[in-house]
């Protein structure tokens, strides 16, 4: 096992990291940029090491320094979280270079996954069903238009090293080819560094349904079931829950399969997730895989009853997990309380907290980095709690989340808290009927 782990990230995923590593008997190391001097994380770690200023350029992104704190600590393994540099396979090497495990994917891992039109094809040779598309990448809008013009309309133009909804183009006729091609290509390389672009069919109104996978160093492979993760703003997940409520067992155990063969066809070793489109006639796709925790870890945790983290530690610690694949046995929801206005266009509310109160009770969990005093800086994710609901139903777990959203009071900054409070309450939230298109159809 390791004798101290470095965590490379702040926030939520920090705190929780150090937490599951002090019940391991692990000693922890902080890094913290000038922005985080008072974070939880950095008074909860065992040491803690200033690696910047706050912009995340400086700081949390910044290898040379990140490298630096570890020698001068002695650590034998960094743990980085999701984000950052969670799944840079530069990063990654390096730390291999500096003989330093990485509690993450290998570098070849990252660059099989990271480049989506690769990932694709890896998907496709491994008999893991994809989204009908192009074979590798676009060369020209020419290319595009062919292949559009065969796999019918409306397709989407995406960027091959994309994340979050950017460098991405819907396109439902022929003469929006060109000008999506440009606007896509350079908001991918603005925001990506790398312009290239794939072309898919796109799947109208579907489900966006993840499957957990967990890979050891021996090349065995289990799944931990499904999270459904459609309930999201411009790609960004809002709202995930397990069991998903559009699955069925013929589903699950269709998915659950094919995961593990995505998985075992890069010989995966550690926590990761494959991502699926699933259509109104539960047919499914596959659409990225993620090589790292997800910020959606915890529902998956509470129904299994499987410290993710704690596993993930394991495995690249060269512990063999059990091969057994795990299925739901409670119900879980995940609401993300950001700092943000969701009633005007999701401004960003940075700033301090004047007032801040958790709720309990039994089958509620909290994963969160704030509390009052603190302030909010501007430079990072928005993301401030992890509010988890965990009952015998989905009814009793979505009236728990209500109650337990009434009882959460963050005070001094606009959180999405309002939004969530909506969304439990409505009908067709309620009764499992959503898509990925559910916020823009009923909050504007």
């Amino acid at each position: 096992m390791f004798k101290k782990i470095l965590i490379a990230n702040r926030g939520e995923i920090a705190l929780r990291i150090i937490r599951t590593c002090k019940e391991m008997g692990i000693p922890t190391v902080a890094v913290y940029s000038t922005a985080d001097r008072e974070a939880l994380h950095v008074r909860f770690a065992d040491e803690a090491v200033c690696i910047g200023n706050a912009p995340a350029s400086q700081s949390y992104l910044n290898i040379p320094n990140i490298i630096a704190a570890a020698e001068l600590t002695n650590t034998d393994a960094i743990h980085p979280g999701y984000g950052f540099l969670a799944e840079n396979s530069k990063f990654a090497k390096i730390c291999q270079d500096h003989q330093i495990r990485f509690i993450g994917p290998t570098a070849d891992m990252i660059n099989a996954m990271g480049d989506k039109a690769t990932a694709r094809m890896t998907m496709k040779k491994a008999g893991v069903p994809a989204i009908p598309g192009s074979e590798g990448l676009v060369q020209s809008t020419d290319d595009a238009k062919k292949i559009a013009k065969t796999i019918k309309y409306p397709v989407m133009l995406k960027a091959t090293a994309g994340g979050g909804g950017k460098g991405m183009r819907i396109v439902f006729k022929e003469e929006e080819i060109e000008p999506a091609w440009e606007a896509a290509r350079m908001e991918a390389s603005s925001a990506f560094g790398n312009g290239d672009l794939y072309l898919e069919k796109f799947i109208e109104e579907p489900r966006h349904i993840e499957i957990q996978v967990a890979g050891d160093q021996k090349s065995r492979a289990c799944h931990l079931s499904e999270r459904d993760c459609s309930i999201q703003r411009r790609h960004q997940k809002l709202i995930e829950e397990t069991p998903s409520p559009f699955m069925t067992e013929r589903l699950r155990e269709k998915m659950g399969k094919a995961a593990i063969r995505a998985a075992r066809a890069i010989r995966y070793e550690g926590v990761g997730t494959v991502e699926f489109l699933v259509d109104k006639e539960r047919n499914f796709y596959f659409m990225e895989m993620n090589t790292r925790i997800q910020v959606e870890h915890p529902i998956t945790e509470e129904v299994i009853d499987y410290d993710l983290i704690k596993e993930q530690i394991k495995i690249h610690a060269g512990i063999p997990i059990s091969g057994k694949n795990y299925y739901p046995k409670l119900h879980a929801i995940e609401c993300r309380i950001n700092a943000e206005d969701p009633f005007n266009s999701f401004r960003p509310s940075a700033g301090l907290i004047t007032s801040f109160h958790i709720p309990g009770g039994h089958g509620i969990r909290v994963d969160t980095h704030a509390y009052a005093g603190y302030r909010i800086p501007p430079y990072y994710d928005s993301l401030i709690a992890k509010l988890i609901s965990v009952a015998q139903t989905r009814q009793e777990a979505i009236a728990k989340m209500e109650r337990a959203l009434n009882e959460f009071i963050i005070e001094g900054i606009k959180t999405t808290i309002p939004l969530h409070q909506k969304i439990m309450k409505n009908k067709d939230f309620i009764e499992g009927n959503y898509t990925t298109k559910f916020i823009e159809t009923y909050f504007k």
